[in-house]
């Protein structure tokens, strides 16, 4: 295990007209789980490749504990990668696939390879499955192979890339509570890439967002979800997505009110809110987001509400997602109990301490470090 550091990494491809990851800096700790999540192009598989050496930076530096390995070969490097097509010999059996890397890249003697393989066949349950070859197993022992492939090599990082991705939805819950288990357990140094945010959200210490390969913001993954630095993080994290609204700002009397671009919309903003925030607002237009979940059906005409046609009602179980025509994008997240229909008239409302305001040309997040406000007053 180690710590590791990169610093302002670039990666170019075609002769500079793609640029993939573009001057990240990470720090991870000693034994920390960092999850890097994106959309398709974001730049962390190529950052991961980076890592493991298969891909050699542009520019930049990448330190694996007190080694600068960015011209280190991927085969002379301490790290273990498991892959999302599982990666394994076909035909070679289990226990042959699991010893190569250690037969290959150590000097270790027979009998400490076989002691490895066995005890990591242990802490995978698949010590039965030692005699059989790949097109004998299911995906989730082909999985469990190739994970337990990487744990005999007890290397100094563990890569994860999308390993998940080709699993069924409950072979995937269990196998990431697995991962988290070992990660635990062997207090494990790993960087797992994955474009899924709610696997993100769930596994890391700590949660790498990028887009276009730039990094957008990194953290807990609950001050992340609380409180994202731009309209890109905000709208990526968590699912239902957060609704937005473009807004007009104006000023009445000494509050602000924002007023929906497209009308159908008007909330104000309390002197208290406004004054705790600290933020001046130095122009008209802004993007309100406001999360499914802070979203409160309420009596109609009630205070500061808001009234809108519920175009479609999504029940997903316990939760009902309620799909309003504040814009195409708008959804209440309501309890199942809250039996309503397309065409139903419904009135909504919501905290201010739970709105964010992004800027119209930046998408920043002009309250990113605002206090915790008053709830809004009548």
């Amino acid at each position: 295990m180690a710590r590791v550091s990169v610093n302002s990494l670039r990666k170019e491809f075609d002769t500079g007209n793609v640029v993939a990851v573009d001057d990240l800096s990470l720090e991870i700790e000693d034994g920390e789980f960092v999850t890097v999540v994106g959309p398709s192009g974001c730049g962390k598989t190529t950052t991961l490749r980076m890592l493991a050496g298969l891909e050699r930076p542009t520019a930049g530096t990448i330190k694996i504990g007190d080694e600068n390995v960015t011209d280190v070969h991927a085969k002379n490097r301490d790290v273990a990668m498991v892959f999302q097509n599982y990666a394994l010999y076909p035909h070679k059996t289990v226990f042959e696939n699991m010893e190569f890397g250690l037969r290959m890249s150590t000097d270790l003697n027979e009998t400490e390879r076989e002691r490895r393989v066995v005890e990591s066949a242990e802490m995978m349950d698949i010590e039965d499955l030692l005699e059989d070859k790949p097109d004998e197993l299911s995906g989730g022992q082909k999985q469990r192979v190739a994970l337990g492939r990487a744990i005999v090599r007890e290397p100094d990082l563990f890569l994860f890339d999308e390993p998940l991705s080709n699993l069924d939805a409950k072979l995937r819950t269990s196998m990431r509570a697995e991962i988290q288990r070992l990660q635990n357990e062997l207090e494990i140094t790993a960087v797992y890439v994955t474009h899924d945010q709610h696997e993100a959200m769930t596994m890391g210490d700590r949660i790498v967002i990028l887009d276009g390969g730039e990094l957008q913001q990194q953290g807990r993954p609950t001050e992340v979800y609380e409180n994202p630095v731009n309209e890109f993080v905000a709208g990526f994290i968590g699912s239902p997505s957060m609704n937005f609204v473009d807004v007009d700002v104006e000023s009445t009397g000494s509050r602000l009110r924002l007023t929906g671009a497209n009308g159908g919309f008007s909330f104000d903003l309390s002197p208290a809110y406004v004054n705790n925030s600290e933020v001046a607002l130095d122009s008209s237009r802004y993007t309100l987001g406001i999360r499914p979940e802070n979203v409160t059906l309420v009596d109609p005409g009630a205070a500061d509400s808001i009234t809108a046609t519920i175009d479609v009602v999504e029940p997903v179980g316990s939760d009902n997602f309620l799909h309003l025509d504040v814009n195409s994008e708008f959804i209440a997240r309501v309890d199942s109990d809250v039996y309503l229909e397309p065409g139903d008239r419904v009135s909504f409302t919501f905290d201010e301490s739970n709105i964010h305001l992004f800027d119209h040309e930046t998408g920043h997040n002009v309250f990113a470090s605002k206090p915790d406000a008053p709830t809004v007053t009548s």
